[in-house]
């Protein structure tokens, strides 16, 4: 087997792939990346490891058929460094030489006939504009929780109803619910997929970049047995195994009526938690004293360091004192597509929503929602 390739080419195809290789994987063989240069002049490059799958078709000028197994690791830190000149490979016997320029790397190859084959991608089921995709996922992924002992919070809800798509994840902390359009195959389509949510953010943060769309592709949706989902994009796909379905049912959390209301810009709002939170411990809250005009930002107490802030505000209702972890917050400011942040109150120890303050046609509730648990005041 041989080819010639662009670097950069090479290099954007070989990291998009590798990102989904195991950091440990439970056999050796599953560290490597496949490299197959197929009849009809076209490299695939492909990894694996029993829960995701990624794929890239790119198209060759040069090539000989073949199929080769290497360290996909290694392959990736090799073609980022390569200069910008054209890379040629070729497999000479139980190696694969790697030549760019005046640079040559010699690699081990890996038994290919151990490598597992990739699965099929499942029924096209609609298509979504990649950027729109990546925005959403990226809003509502900050959510998800990172305890794997509680599998079906690690997730992201995705439910599809015709052409509407809603997203949720939760923490038990936090709350992220996005709902956005997308191009069904089918008018009436619904369905409910739980996708693992590092695994998701990762893709829709990789297929952002291609300019195309994303299409959407799943099997065995809302019932029993081993779901998939797949993403393809612009040569590229990608393929993971579905969680159980279970998830709360979060459309009772998030409260529709509220007895304050506070709009801030969001960048100076941003700016003052995070220069107050200096001088918070990492589980202690940021407080937040809203009055007429303004709100005070402190944290700290007693004997420890302390910071106060005031900022302007857009305040509606009465005098309220409530307090947050200051990582959630800044996580959600994070998200909100917006300049400005509206966040919604009922009571100091009730759940707040914060959303962009972009106003909301026909009094319809906002397409991305960010519900976050306030922490209780002693005293």
């Amino acid at each position: 087997m041989m080819f010639r390739i662009e670097r950069d080419v090479l290099a954007e195809a070989v990291a998009w792939t590798a990102r989904s290789l195991p950091a440990r994987p439970s056999v050796p063989v599953l560290a490597g990346m496949r490299l197959e240069v197929t009849d009809e002049q076209r490299l695939k490059l492909s990894g694996f490891d029993y829960e995701v799958s990624a794929e890239v078709t790119l198209e060759l000028h040069t090539g000989e058929p073949g199929v080769v197994l290497v360290s996909g690791k290694l392959l990736a830190e090799i073609t980022r460094a390569l200069p910008a000149q054209p890379v040629d490979v070729v497999v000479e016997g139980a190696k694969a030489v790697v030549t760019c320029g005046s640079a040559r790397f010699t690699l081990l190859t890996m038994p290919v006939e151990d490598y597992p084959s990739l699965p099929a991608m499942p029924p096209a089921a609609g298509r979504v504009g990649s950027d729109v995709f990546a925005s959403a996922v990226g809003q509502v992924a900050v959510a998800a929780g990172r305890d794997d002992t509680l599998p079906m919070l690690t997730g992201v809800r995705m439910e599809i109803e015709g052409d509407v798509v809603t997203l949720a994840a939760t923490d038990r902390y936090r709350l992220a619910v996005r709902e956005l359009r997308w191009q069904p195959g089918q008018a009436d389509f619904s369905a409910v997929a739980m996708i693992p949510g590092k695994t998701l953010a990762d893709t829709a943060k990789a297929l952002g970049s291609t300019g195309a769309e994303v299409e959407i592709a799943l099997s065995s949706v809302g019932g029993t047995g081993e779901g998939m989902i797949g993403f393809s994009s612009a040569g590229r796909r990608t393929t993971t195994r579905l969680l159980d379905p279970e998830f709360p049912k979060y459309r009772s959390l998030l409260p529709t009526e509220f007895s304050a209301r506070a709009d801030l810009s969001t960048g100076p709002f941003v700016e003052a938690v995070k220069r107050v939170a200096l001088v918070a411990e990492r589980n202690t809250p940021v407080r937040l004293a809203f009055r007429n005009g303004e709100v005070v930002l402190e944290a700290g107490s007693g004997d420890e360091a302390q910071a106060v802030e005031v900022l302007p505000v857009d305040y509606d209702g009465e005098e309220m004192n409530i307090a947050f972890n200051h990582q959630f917050l800044l996580e959600g400011l994070g998200a909100i597509d917006s300049d400005v942040a509206r966040l919604q109150m009922t009571t100091s120890t009730k759940p707040a929503i914060l959303t962009g303050g972009k106003p909301v046609e026909d009094g319809g509730a906002p397409d991305y929602r960010y519900l976050i648990m306030p922490i209780r005041l002693s005293g």
